[in-house]
């Protein structure tokens, strides 16, 4: 999975860039307690094990 396609899931599900600094930002969901944080980097691929962790952080299967 792209960045880009990580974050259209995450949109897709809600959330919303609460705050950006640089290539890292914050998303938010109303109701969800966690700050979701994402290293964008547009069309690389997404590590396995990092995609798995922003995924559950964020309650998304």
């Amino acid at each position: 999975m792209k960045f880009s396609e990580l974050v259209k899931l995450l949109e897709k599900n809600d959330f919303r860039i609460l705050k950006e600094k640089g290539s890292i930002r914050y998303y938010a969901k109303t109701g969800h307690v966690n700050l979701i944080r994402v290293d964008y980097h547009g069309s690389k691929e997404v590590p396995t094990g990092t995609c798995l962790s922003i995924l559950k952080a964020a309650g998304i299967k």
